[in-house]
Order: C-alpha cells, then sequence, then structure tokens
C-alpha cells in the first residue's frame, strides 16, 4: 500500500478539495477530523468507521449550531395532526395532541421502553374534566405500580410529561399540571359561610329572622330580621363574597324587593324590585360573580321569567322564558361557573336547565331521578351541586338525593339520609362542603323543623343535627364571605 505523508493539502485551483473518486470509500484512521467546516453537500451522513458511536468535539469543547439551522432527531418529535379518536399507541420521544371534546382517549404506551425515552400529551381543547384520557401502561410499570393500575387525567388544561425510568418504577410524570386559561376568567376562593333567612312558622305567619352558619357548618341563634317579612323568595351569593334575597311574597302577595347580604353577613333593608313580582322562585350563582333568579308564579301563574344579577348587585329586568314554566324548582351553581335549575312543581317534573357562563338559560333536557317540587339545591365539592329531599304530591316527601357532576348531568336516585322534609334550603359552606337545613316535615299536619343536614365534599348527606334558631319552612340561603 502506497503512502503519502504531508502537512498540508490544498485545491489547486479555486477552494473545494475532493478526497477520492465518486463510489470510492475514504477511511481516515485515528481518532479526530480537525476541520472549522464539515459539510456533506449532497446531504449524505457523518458515519462512524466502526461500531455505532459518533462523538462530535473533545472535552471541554462547544457544539454550535448555526443560525435558522434545525436539528433534526433530538428532543421531542411533536406530532402535527390532533388525536381526537378514542385510543392512540404512543411512540417514544414524541408529543401529541389530545382533544376530548367528543370522547375519552385511551393511550397505549409503549410495550418495550428504554430509560430516558419520554413522552407528552397535552389537553388541546382543555376539555379533559369533561372527557378524560386513560394511560394503558402495555405490561410495563406507572409510578411503581403494575399494569393492572387504573391511571387516568381528568383535569382540563392538563399536560402529561412521563419519562421511563426503568422496569422497577417504569414510566413517572415530570410534569402532570394544569396550564392556566388567559382567555378564561380566574376562579375566585369560594365562599366560606352562609345565611338562611325569611320564611314562615306556619299559616300565614311570615318572618324576616335570619341564621348564620360558620366556616364548619354550625349554625347561629336568631338575628332579628331586617326587610319585609316573606316566604318563597330566591337566595344567591354574588361579587364573589357577597349575597342577594329577592322576590318572594309578603303578607299583600307577590314582591319584587330584594335585599343585599354584605360579607360579614349583614342583610340590608329592601331595595325597590325590579322585574316581575313572583314567589315560589329559586336563584344559583353563575360566572363566578354574578346571580341568577328564575321561575315562580306571578300573580296569575307559573313563568319561566329570569333575572340577572350583576357583580355590583344589581337585579336587571326581565329575560323572556326559557323552558317549561314552573314554580319551586332547585337551583344550584355547578362547574365554578355555570348553574342548573331542576325539578319543580306545576305539574311536578324532573326537568333540568343548564345556565351558561354568561347566564344563558337553556331549554329543557330530559331529567333523570324522581319528579318532584321544593327540594333543597346546593353547590358542593367546589364544582359539583346536589338536590335532596322535595315533594312528590299527595302528601308525600321524598327521601331522595341526586348528585350533579361538574359537568350538569343530573345522576339517578339515592335514598336520602336524615329527616325528609320539603320547602328546605341549602347552601355550600368551608368552602367546598354545603348544609342543607330547616322546612317542612309533615305537609298533611304542616311541621315546620330547624333540623340541618351537612353534606361532605364528596356529597355525602349526614344524618340530622339538632336544630338551632326558629322552625319554618319556605325560606332562602345564601352563601358569603371569603374568609373563614
Amino acid at each position: 500500500m502506497s503512502e503519502v505523508k504531508v502537512n498540508k493539502i490544498s485545491p489547486r485551483s479555486g477552494t473545494a478539495l475532493t478526497v477520492g473518486d465518486g463510489g470510492d470509500t475514504v477511511t481516515v484512521t485515528g481518532n479526530d477530523i480537525r476541520s472549522d467546516a464539515y459539510k456533506a453537500s449532497d446531504g449524505g451522513n457523518l458515519v462512524s468507521q466502526s461500531g455505532t458511536t459518533i462523538t462530535l468535539g473533545a472535552s471541554g469543547d462547544t457544539i454550535n449550531v448555526a443560525s435558522g439551522a434545525t436539528l433534526v432527531g433530538g428532543g421531542i418529535e411533536w406530532q402535527s395532526s390532533i388525536v381526537t379518536a378514542s385510543t392512540l399507541t404512543a411512540v417514544a420521544g414524541r408529543g401529541y395532541w389530545i382533544d376530548t371534546s367528543s370522547n375519552t382517549c385511551t393511550i397505549t404506551l409503549p410495550g418495550s421502553a428504554s430509560a430516558g425515552d419520554q413522552l407528552i400529551f397535552v389537553d388541546y381543547a382543555r376539555n379533559w374534566g369533561t372527557n378524560k384520557i386513560i394511560i394503558d401502561s402495555n405490561g410495563l410499570n406507572y409510578q411503581g405500580n403494575p399494569d393492572t393500575y387504573t391511571v387516568e387525567y381528568n383535569t382540563s388544561g392538563e399536560t402529561l410529561n412521563i419519562v421511563y425510568s426503568g422496569s422497577t418504577n417504569g414510566w413517572i410524570p415530570l410534569d402532570d399540571d394544569a396550564v392556566a386559561d388567559p382567555g378564561a376568567p380566574p376562579i375566585p376562593d369560594p365562599t366560606q359561610k352562609a345565611v338562611f333567612a325569611f320564611g314562615t312558622t306556619g299559616g300565614s305567619s311570615r318572618i324576616n329572622t335570619s341564621n348564620l352558619v360558620s366556616s364548619s357548618g354550625v349554625v347561629a341563634s336568631n338575628t332579628t330580621g331586617v326587610g319585609t317579612a316573606r316566604t318563597n323568595a330566591g337566595g344567591a351569593s354574588y361579587g364573589e363574597d357577597k349575597g342577594i334575597f329577592a322576590f318572594g311574597q309578603d303578607s299583600s302577595g307577590k314582591i319584587n324587593a330584594s335585599n343585599l347580604v354584605s360579607n360579614t353577613g349583614v342583610v340590608a333593608t329592601d331595595t325597590t324590585g325590579v322585574g316581575t313580582a313572583r314567589n315560589a322562585l329559586r336563584a344559583a350563582s353563575y360566572s363566578t360573580n354574578k346571580a341568577i333568579f328564575a321561575f315562580g308564579t306571578t300573580a296569575s301563574a307559573d313563568t319561566g321569567v329570569s333575572n340577572l344579577v350583576s357583580s355590583s348587585g344589581v337585579v336587571a329586568t326581565d329575560t323572556s322564558a326559557v323552558g317549561t314554566a314552573r314554580n319551586n324548582p332547585g337551583a344550584a351553581e355547578y362547574g365554578n361557573t355555570l348553574a342548573i335549575f331542576a325539578f319543580g312543581g306545576g305539574p311536578l317534573m324532573n326537568t333540568k336547565n343548564l345556565v351558561s357562563s354568561a347566564g344563558v338559560i337553556a331549554s329543557d333536557a330530559t331529567g333523570v331521578g324522581t319528579a318532584r317540587s321544593s327540594p333543597a339545591g346546593t353547590n358542593y365539592g367546589g364544582d359539583k351541586a346536589i338536590f335532596v329531599f322535595g315533594y312528590l304530591g299527595s302528601d308525600v316527601i321524598a327521601d331522595l338525593s341526586n348528585l350533579v357532576s361538574n359537568t350538569g348531568v343530573v345522576a339517578s336516585d339515592t335514598t336520602g339520609v336524615g329527616t325528609q322534609r320539603t320547602s328546605l334550603s341549602g347552601n355550600g359552606y368551608g368552602g367546598d362542603k354545603a348544609i342543607i337545613a330547616f322546612g317542612n316535615s309533615n305537609t298533611a299536619s304542616t311541621t315546620p323543623t330547624n333540623l340541618s343536614n351537612l353534606i361532605s365534599n364528596t356529597g355525602v348527606v349526614a344524618s340530622d343535627t339538632a336544630g338551632v334558631g326558629e322552625s319554618r319552612y319556605q325560606l332562602s340561603s345564601t352563601g358569603y364571605s371569603q374568609t373563614a
């Protein structure tokens, strides 16, 4: 073999230097190719002479990528298509946009993996809270749990970033937090306290007594009433930490007066009403700081009109009725910014109407659960709701409850706990719990009570608590205060 040893090879003319002919193999022995630039003009590869390891640079060197250049094959390879199917077989090293607007998605991870393999899944449409993703770890461990362990993610706006750590613990999340939506209103701290007010002790007697509820669910003794004594008003929180009572029936008939409740639980004097005077309506919070009153009975008939309440407590004029006119429905906030009206009388029904974050009432939806009127409705668990008890007709009171999911789905009947009653009221307290209290326990003979039942943050109704305050029914309640 001939050998040429020189210190430098330069081109005879120009700047191009060619070593070998087309099809030749040029072998460089030793450890390094040292050059200011290496360029494969035909898009070729830099291949190791033996083995599979190529080292770029020496220890202490800085490897630069030219401005405007793209480094292909390193990091996460993001997929351009949006995953909308109910299943996905994931490939290590990829990032996926998962849109669950129409269905849940079961994601099957690779059946074999090496330490350092990475996958990222992103809630593309912020719908994982409605339709979750389910992770099938395909025979490998997930956070130390075997493949038989069910792994689900159901938080809207979530990003799941997982890396394979080896056979012992398997896939481990580096990040599984929700990403804030800058276009959505911030969710305020929930109200911590509540107040029950107004009602009747029986017959034609009407009172304006109120009872505060602490952040631990304790009902206080009577507070001397302020405002017109009345029955069957509506109550809801507004402005994030205040409340409002409005409408109802006094000794002269239907009224449209309202009373604001401060963030310390003080009920203000009457404000001249706006909207159609009526009673037997209900109210709920929506959009984090507003409220809505809807349905009820006017001087002549049941109605479906509604009235929005601004974040400063101003009651708007009537909005035309949507949904079947009725009296004594239940109402509650759910999903942090939404509301629901359900059940009601005239005749008894189990119809529901959802309310958007803009205060728009949707048309009737087929109900779930036993048709009845005058249940207590309240939010619980931060973003869910529950309807409890109510009137079944023929002097029968329902011993039932129905949970409402954070997407407004009303569940089938659950057998109740505690003394069943009608014309009671309920409200959240302590941030994520609820209380129902007072009511009529015997419609045949009219037996007002001052019993209360606490509801846990998982929707479990507790047994009776001996009452404090004046026994009554056809009362109202609202939340107030963000301070425990």
